[in-house]
């Protein structure tokens, strides 16, 4: 099992308005019963603590705790609960932050459970406050993800601020939480005081320059986060001045595992910005630089590092423009030279036959590449009779690349298969493992803890 209103930094707990108490009476609480049948501990806690705070019981809730209470009555420790408000799989009633307050107080006791995620909740500011309250009493706690969730900068401060007392938490998820420059620096703060935070994920959280500079500033001297997430910040002007923080980062820190830089609006100075630290590097094994506006020009640089970097084993290139000349240049290198790289997404990329067809080529002479992602780019026939090839011969397991062939009037094609290095990076199958390794590669390659 896994998973605004804003208050000041300094605010008292909220008192939840009165409201009158209801039971589920959905599949999970049968309907003809005035109290619905308590299993465990937790539900049993979190039913009482409903009573006496006069709130209302969110069956989703409910249904969940059940759930964790049979695990732990079967003798599991270790156990992330998890409350997504996103799921498919049944109804949802997304929590809120009075929701959290209830979930928090039962919880920060729980010895069994080292992990929560409540995803695409309503949680707002008020949340974030009583998540903070609850890194500083509960500690057990190990991964929190609170993605999309509605909090702001002040609820963004007073995570990170919990955080600088917290010494178990080690994997965090903010994604999509607009915390801004403002939250963003309280947490670059932070991670000059944390020592136990392995993996933070800030993606999509409205970060301007000034955090960004400051995180690469700190990461110079951090020597425990290994994983980190700066997917689109709000960058003004033409500089890439965030490639500059981050590469000269790159060439001084040398525990640094993971490194997301999606939508940086990087280009072809920045890439090389990148790769110069990367001469130097000896610990980067996951570089995204997706969604950028690199062209063939940057391959030239990526290639030549490529020939002598023995660490970086994944790296994901894919909505870029590298096209057939940049495919050749990283084609070269792989068959020749490199040996270490293990996956490789150009996914959306204007390659065309003749590109395609020689990153095919390279995989014949080149037997630690594994992985390879090609969906997007312009498919001749040539291109899908050698892929067609690679996989039926075994060179290419149909696990590791993102299409498959078939054939119509002798004639051979390729179509999309749902595999990739980060798919369920925002969303959760309706069927099938929400973390199986065909969809998301690139954690499964460069594991570090768990995949956010």
């Amino acid at each position: 099992m896994r998973g605004g209103g804003k208050v000041a930094a300094r605010a008292k707990s909220p008192s939840p308005p009165p409201a009158p108490t209801t039971i589920p009476t959905t599949s999970w609480a049968p309907a003809d019963r005035s109290v619905p049948e308590i299993i465990g501990s937790l539900q049993e806690d979190y039913y009482n603590l409903c009573m006496e705070k006069s709130r209302k019981i969110n069956s989703f809730v409910w249904h969940l705790l059940q759930e964790v209470d049979e695990e732990i009555e079967k003798g599991l420790e270790g156990i992330t609960l998890n409350i997504p408000g996103n799921s498919r799989l049944m109804p949802v009633e997304r929590i809120t932050g009075e929701d959290f307050w209830i979930l928090s107080r039962i919880l920060k006791k729980n010895t069994y459970i080292n992990g929560l995620d409540v995803r695409y909740n309503l949680m707002s500011d008020v949340g974030a406050y009583y998540a903070a309250r609850l890194l500083q009493k509960q500690h057990k706690l190990i991964y929190l993800n609170l993605m999309f969730n509605d909090i702001g900068p002040e609820g963004g401060e007073l995570i990170a601020k919990a955080l600088h007392k917290n010494t178990t938490l080690k994997y965090l998820r903010m994604t999509g939480n607009k915390i801004e420059n403002k939250g963003g620096m309280f947490f670059a703060a932070m991670l000059q005081i944390n020592s136990s935070l392995e993996k933070l994920d800030l993606g999509d959280c409205d970060l301007g320059m000034q955090s960004v500079i400051a995180f690469a500033t700190v990461l110079t001297q951090n020597q425990t986060i290994k994983g980190i997430n700066l997917n689109r910040p709000i960058l003004y002007g033409e500089q890439e001045e965030s490639t500059v923080h981050l590469g000269h980062m790159l060439k001084e820190n040398h525990c640094l595992v993971a490194l997301h830089m999606c939508k940086h609006n990087m280009k072809n100075c920045g890439i090389k910005q990148l790769c110069d630290a990367l001469y130097l590097n000896r610990s980067l094994r996951y570089l995204d630089v997706s969604c950028n506006k690199i062209t063939r020009d940057g391959m030239v640089c990526l290639a030549d590092v490529l020939k002598s970097n023995t660490t970086l084993e994944v790296i994901d290139l894919s909505f870029n423009r590298i096209e057939d000349v940049g495919a050749k240049y990283l084609s070269e290198t792989l068959a020749s030279h490199n040996r270490s790289l293990k996956a490789l997404s150009v996914v959306n990329n204007n390659i065309k036959g003749e590109g395609l067809v020689a990153l095919s080529q390279s995989m014949k002479t080149n037997h630690i590449l594994s992985n390879v992602y090609i969906w997007g780019n312009k498919f001749d026939e040539a291109t899908c009779v050698a892929y067609s090839d690679l996989i039926q011969t075994g060179r290419l397991k149909p696990d590791n690349t993102d299409v498959e062939p078939f054939v119509v009037d002798g004639h051979v094609y390729l179509a999309e298969v749902s595999n990739g290095l980060k798919k369920h990076y925002y969303w959760r199958p309706t069927y099938g493992e929400a973390c199986s390794q065909s969809s998301n590669a690139g954690s499964i390659l460069v594991p570090v803890g768990p995949d956010l």
